[in-house]
């Protein structure tokens, strides 16, 4: 078996198209690619884990109910479930093999299934416009960024509409994280000019890989504390 040799751990067709989880050989590195774009692997954690534990220090209090939309290979939800002051967790992963393989311990972030922990097949869009007001804090890594989709469907997540909506399933004072593989300064720009949100931030996390230098970034936004007239109190 050669060190560059891919060991096929999962794959699944389906309606949106075929997910595969592999593993190198070689370095152990195991990889996602969805629909035959790759989506991520663990040589790198870091940036999944910050977009856990930098929405998290943002919130303050206990008994915080977190949603993660998309499960990817487990870091982002294994990292808030870390955190003592999370009472839930809800993942809504669109791909059913992704939830059937984490329940397998396929994924190598994956979160402990504790009774904190929900994960269900869903698209997150539907999941954020069905529960205004729920959540303390979102976090969306459902593609590699605005700017490089996984599913073509999912450019109206990153509309000042889905924005709006995302912002709208927050508590007041609650927290929205969007994980990108680039900048994304016109997406925080395009949040700043939303109604109803504050504290707009564009964190930039720079990571090494294979001699490069890539800069990630996180774009953070945290809804009013008080909601117009006719919103959710």
């Amino acid at each position: 078996m050669s060190a560059d040799e891919l060991l096929e751990l999962g794959r699944a067709s389906g309606a949106h198209g075929e997910v595969v989880l592999r593993r190198r050989a070689g370095s152990g590195v195991t990889e996602l690619v969805v629909d035959g774009v790759f989506a991520m692997d663990d040589v790198d954690t870091s940036t999944e884990r910050a977009l856990a534990t930098e929405t998290l220090r943002r919130c303050p209090g206990d008994g915080l109910r977190v949603l993660v939309g998309g499960l990817g290979l487990g870091w982002t939800a294994a990292t808030a479930l870390a955190d003592p002051r999370v009472a839930a967790v809800d993942v809504a992963e669109l791909q059913p093999a992704l939830v059937d393989w984490a329940g397998a311990g396929l994924l190598p972030g994956r979160p402990e299934l504790p009774e904190r922990l929900r994960l269900q097949v869903a698209d997150v869009a539907e999941v954020l416009a069905g529960a205004p007001g729920r959540w303390d804090a979102v976090l969306l890594d459902v593609d590699n960024g605005p700017a490089f989709l996984v599913h073509q469907s999912n450019a109206g997540l990153y509309s000042a509409a889905g924005l709006a909506t995302a912002v709208s399933a927050l508590r007041p004072g609650g927290v929205l994280a969007i994980w990108s593989s680039d900048p994304a300064p016109e997406l925080a720009h395009r949040l700043d000019a939303l109604p109803g949100t504050a504290d707009v931030e564009h964190l930039l996390l720079p990571v090494e890989r294979d001699g490069r230098r890539f800069d990630y970034a996180i774009v953070v936004a945290r809804a009013a504390q008080s909601r117009p007239a006719g919103g959710v109190s």
